[in-house]
């Protein structure tokens, strides 16, 4: 075991020394030493019942001839942080998180690692960390909130962003406002819609790294959510005895799936990000043409919010969860059914095990929402290296658009702008320097997309950015754009009035000027100063990647 390390043999008397001393028992160090990484904060409404999971998951460990050891890690609220400057840091957290927990558990030799996250950036930088470490491990979430009720209607955060916008636009009172906003969000877990969260936890399945219920047992179904914590504390010693480790789950075939399963549930367009961040720590490269070829061949068949007149995480775990979906995928063949999971099974022995209980929620293979998958990769003279967009959740008026640019240069710009009238029907609406340089951290945008929705205006408008998109966020919302700004990428070079052209179906996205237009602006094309000079942003500006290779860290030449 790696615990032996920090246990064994008389040169290990200092080290025992200091288990006594925290109540661990000579027994306790004979056994394998678990680490069990607990996310529970009281800044996080899908954290702060985290400290139950972990105790379920300690309860199993110790069952099963275990000693569990819990250890913390960071996590920040996007919607918390959503719409200021403190939405520079969640993706930049994502390294933190994954860095700190590589650096305990090898400081410590724990021998596995049950990651215990639930909201946005957490779920990828534990997946990282497992990733890299590439010992034993499972992740098992807090699970997501139930959605609110408003006015007969099933909301959730989103509503409440658009409740902003229509507030601004005379379309709510204030005091319908104010119920909206004690309505929205009943409880803890992850917020209840297909946003980056509930897609992390739900594609943590198809990856193998969670069991069966991880991405939609709802967080209020206690008893549920605490047995899946203890099964999870359970698989965890299966996993140690049978000496398997993260990237043999962790292959090829496992992202495929969750690719796969991504498009068939319309997942958040952060998993653009995410995905290939995870494979480049298990040594797998995941070129974003794999999303669209996968997308190609890929059925929509699960309309969750914030997609229009949509369903919520409940329903779809109603209606038979991730496997049902995939044992949907699996009868055209989509699937790698050979890929291993923490269950000791492949996903094709479990598959026979799951169906479909809600046809309205999941969709038939034969008669899906649409023949194509939920995410684009878009490109062109104003993207050469990439754009994402979430194509599920664009009207289809807005699927092709041509309109003049309105070009700001930081989300308040734009926020002042849209909430001053200045923007009208048929406006393209560009955010740049707010890429993971330029931001620096690559600011999520449901701020002003959120309040162009509100105010009517998301099937008539597009909005174009270097940053990304939260996964609550509707409308033609096109982020991720490489090369960004900061970088003298085009998007960079654009000025008010240009055209801009926009084709998701044809996988274009383009500004109407010539090559040798574009060559003169890039030479008049002056970098501006950076926007933050010190401390931890400042470090992850002068590291950080583009957003087309998931914006993982830059690796130091050691030669």
């Amino acid at each position: 075991m790696r615990s032996d390390e920090v246990k064994l043999g008389p040169g290990r008397a200092p080290h025992r020394s200091l288990f006594y001393a925290m109540g661990y028992s000579k027994d306790d160090l004979s056994k394998p030493l678990i680490g069990v990484v607990n996310a529970q904060n009281e800044i996080i409404p899908g954290h702060v019942h985290l400290n139950d999971i972990a105790q379920a998951v300690k309860h199993g460990i110790l069952a099963n001839g275990g000693t569990p050891i819990e250890f913390p890690a960071i996590g920040i609220c996007d919607g918390i942080a959503m719409g200021h400057s403190g939405m520079k840091y969640p993706l930049a957290s994502r390294e933190l998180i994954a860095d700190s927990i590589e650096a305990v558990t090898n400081g410590h030799k724990f021998d596995a690692l049950v990651l215990i996250p639930n909201c946005d950036k957490i779920v990828p930088g534990m997946l990282m960390a497992a990733a890299r470490l590439n010992i034993p491990a499972i992740v098992v979430s807090g699970g997501p909130m139930l959605a609110g009720k408003f006015q007969g209607n099933d909301v959730s955060l989103s509503t409440v962003f658009e409740g902003a916008g229509k507030f601004a636009n005379n379309q709510m009172s204030a005091s319908e406002l104010e119920e909206l906003e004690q309505s929205a969000c009943p409880g803890c877990g992850s917020c209840s819609g297909m946003f980056t969260a509930n897609t992390m936890n739900c594609l943590t399945e198809a990856l193998g790294m969670g069991l069966p219920g991880n991405g939609t047992i709802p967080a209020a179904y206690q008893g549920a959510r605490l047995n899946l914590a203890k099964q999870a504390g359970k698989q965890i010693m299966y996993l140690v005895n049978n000496n398997i480790c993260t990237r043999d789950i962790l292959t090829q075939a496992a992202f495929e799936n969750a690719i796969t399963v991504d498009m068939a549930i319309g997942g958040s367009s952060n998993t653009v990000l995410h995905l290939p961040a995870i494979a480049h720590e298990a040594g797998i490269e995941l070129p974003l043409e794999l999303f669209n070829k996968i997308s190609a061949r890929t059925p929509y068949l699960t309309k969750l919010s914030p997609a229009p007149k949509a369903f919520h995480i409940q329903d779809l775990n109603e209606a038979g969860g991730i496997y049902a979906v995939m044992t949907e995928l699996n009868k055209k063949q989509l699937l790698n059914l050979t890929a291993k999971t923490v269950t000791g099974y492949t996903i094709g022995e479990l598959l026979p095990n799951y169906e479909i209980r809600r046809p309205d929620v999941i969709k038939t293979i034969d008669k899906p929402h649409s023949l194509t998958g939920g995410i684009a990769i878009l490109s062109g003279n104003l993207a050469p290296d990439c754009a994402v967009v979430k194509e599920s959740a664009v009207a289809p008026e807005m699927l092709i658009h041509k309109g003049p640019a309105k070009v700001y240069d930081s989300e308040e710009e734009a926020i002042e702008a849209i909430l001053g009238n200045k923007i009208v029907k048929g406006d393209v609406v560009v955010i740049r320097y707010e890429g993971p340089k330029g931001g620096p951290g690559m600011r999520e945008m449901l701020n002003p997309t959120s309040v162009l929705a509100g105010m009517g205006l998301d099937k008539d408008v597009a909005l174009i950015t270097d940053g990304r998109f939260s996964g609550a966020t509707r409308g033609a919302c096109i982020g991720h754009v490489s090369p960004e700004a900061r970088e003298g990428g085009p998007i960079g070079l654009i000025k008010n009035g240009d055209t801009i052209s926009i084709n998701i179906p044809e996988r274009k996205l383009e500004v109407l000027l010539s090559e040798a237009e574009l060559s003169l602006r890039k030479q008049n094309w002056l970098k501006p100063p950076a926007k933050v000079k010190t401390g931890y942003l400042a470090r992850y500006a002068s590291l950080v990647t583009s957003a087309n290779t998931g914006a993982v860290m830059k690796t130091p030449d050691n030669d």
